[in-house]
């Protein structure tokens, strides 16, 4: 992918958004992550946040260190001459998944709305990596993507008031992991026994953006010897 056309946007009086394209695409992440880190590494305490996203990047910065237009201008020479960040860079994490009705109680219905069985379900879903696009609606909730097209499935009309936390779900082409337990709108097709948000841990959650998931397909003995429950179904 050739350089994008970077946008500066004001989004508030304290921030502003950098759009580096209008799609979601996987070959604009190295560029989001590369910019992402560069923000970081040249202006550091001029910025209170950094927030990366599918094709943007909010910049939160210090008021009582920069205005307007000066933070305009240190924008656009931090990001001079920018060069993708290599998506091998992030980190590959490999999550086990139990693939199950049992705890994936949408995995039937998603399967016969795409002409296939179960196991060719499973199999599609679980076999390739998918990139972090954006992290974010819950507390390290990441949205990976995109899903095999014949995968693809619509938000439920009804959101259930409660999916457990670990489930893996499908909406539209991304799929993601519900970290905590909260309401949700998504097709749940299994659960991970891994905790992904721990606020005793150094950096909170497993992923970020730019790292690469891998889903690899347990049994129901597995998920239960790492600490998988069945006590909290959706």
């Amino acid at each position: 992918m050739s350089r994008p056309g970077l946008r500066l946007e004001v989004a508030g009086v304290d921030a502003y958004l950098i759009r580096l394209g209008e799609t979601i695409d996987p070959a604009l992440i190295p560029w989001v992550r590369a910019a992402a880190l560069r923000l970081r590494e040249r202006l550091g305490a001029r910025l209170i946040e950094v927030v990366p996203s599918y094709t943007t990047i909010l910049v939160q910065y210090d008021l009582l260190r920069d205005d307007a237009e000066s933070m305009h201008q240190a924008l656009l020479r931090a990001l001079d001459g920018l060069q993708p960040e290599p998506l091998n860079d992030g980190r590959l994490h490999e999550i086990p998944i139990w693939y199950a009705e049992e705890v994936g109680p949408d995995l039937p219905l998603l399967a016969a709305r795409a002409g296939l069985t179960v196991e060719e379900v499973i199999a599609l879903h679980s076999g390739q990596d998918y990139p972090v696009f954006a992290v974010g609606f819950a507390p390290c909730f990441a949205y990976l993507g995109l899903i095999d097209e014949r995968l693809t499935a619509p938000r439920l009309s009804s959101p259930r008031p409660r999916v457990p936390a670990g489930s893996l779900g499908i909406a539209e082409r991304q799929t993601a992991i519900y970290p905590l337990a909260s309401p949700g709108g998504w097709n749940l097709i299994g659960r991970t026994p891994l905790k992904l948000f721990d606020p005793a841990h150094p950096s909170v959650c497993r992923f970020e953006v730019g790292d690469r998931v891998r889903f690899v397909s347990i049994g129901r003995a597995e998920y239960l010897a790492l600490g998988g429950r069945l006590d909290d179904r959706p």
